[in-house]
């Protein structure tokens, strides 16, 4: 084997650990977007929960006034 052949050897050897870096990357950033996610999901229906409850009790007197 040449030297041709060792840098081909080390140009693929620092391929192949880049493309692990890269998994490795994008493994966990999408885990930390899909738990963000999740948290924004409950929270905004909580928070819509919350709203028409609140639009609920607001009604509640005018409703009752009408009887």
């Amino acid at each position: 084997m040449g030297l041709g052949g060792k840098v081909g050897d080390y140009a693929f050897k620092a391929f192949t650990a880049t493309l692990g870096a890269t998994t490795l990357y994008l493994t966990a950033t999408f885990s930390v977007n899909l738990y963000r996610g999740f948290v924004w999901h409950n929270s905004q229906t909580v928070i819509s929960l919350s709203l028409f409850l609140i639009s609920l009790l607001l009604r509640l007197p005018f409703e009752l006034k009408d009887k």
